[in-house]
């Protein structure tokens, strides 16, 4: 269902969304990957390249004359975008054991913009740049992911202020977007996941992105009554999440 069509991974380099990368190339998707760390971007190009068309694509989803070079890039080289999986985040390593970030009380104002620029921001004007070519063709998928962040111990504020900000982004936008046929979805990992760059206790411990499956693949199959909700991968199947 998904050969030939287009996909775009942000933060596709490394960890959940280079598995989200992979199971599309898999597919025999067209996949595209964006990311700041050019080493990473490269090295899982050349991997998913052996699968399937890849085209790699440094780009920094917090600014905006980026991103809109990025969609244009795809438009041009694939004629069409057919799926984004809005990937791309800060995240605090909740799950490893590093110290988390500080509290809001000792946090810098420039560090808080970042998190909030890229995990809500990224997500947010790649989603607007794709939005007029999956409307002017009537369909596409836009995944969201959602998840993480516990109250304790402190130091997710940040990190779990843009995941529900998400939420409610996705929830909204699915009605904007509905008319013109456009699933918007999220995706929730559910569990704590290690990725590349874990301390070996956490590699040991958690599992990998391997867990999710086929999760984002049957994200992008969703049907349009299900546009709005939030998803987990369970037994390899999709189940919404309340």
């Amino acid at each position: 269902m998904l050969k030939d069509k287009v996909v775009i991974v942000t933060g596709g380099g490394k960890g959940i969304g280079r598995h989200a990368a992979r199971t599309f190339a898999q597919e025999k998707a067209k996949v595209v990957i964006a990311d700041v760390n050019g080493e990473w971007l490269q090295k899982t190009a050349s991997e998913l390249g052996r699968l399937t068309e890849t085209l790699a694509i440094d780009a920094d989803v917090r600014d905006e004359v980026a991103v809109k070079k990025m969609v244009d890039q795809v438009v041009s080289r694939f004629g069409r975008i057919d799926v984004l999986v809005n990937n791309a985040a800060i995240v605090p390593h909740f799950a490893w054991g590093i110290p988390r970030w500080p509290r809001i009380r000792d946090m810098e104002k420039d560090f808080w913009d970042r998190v909030i620029q890229t995990n809500l921001g990224g997500t947010f004007l790649c989603t607007k740049q794709v939005l007029p070519h999956m409307e002017a063709k009537k369909s596409g998928h836009v995944i969201n992911l959602y998840g993480g962040g516990g109250l304790k111990p402190f130091g997710a504020c940040a990190y779990k202020a843009t995941k529900e900000a998400i939420r409610v982004f996705t929830r909204y936008v699915a009605e904007e977007a509905r008319e013109y046929s456009v699933c918007v979805v999220i995706f929730s990992p559910g569990v704590p996941i290690a990725t590349e760059g874990a301390p070996e206790e956490a590699l040991k411990r958690l599992p990998g992105p391997e867990i999710l499956g086929k999760g984002f693949v049957l994200a992008a199959e969703l049907p349009m009554d299900q546009s709005g909700q939030c998803f987990a991968h369970e037994n390899g199947k999709l189940v919404i999440e309340t």
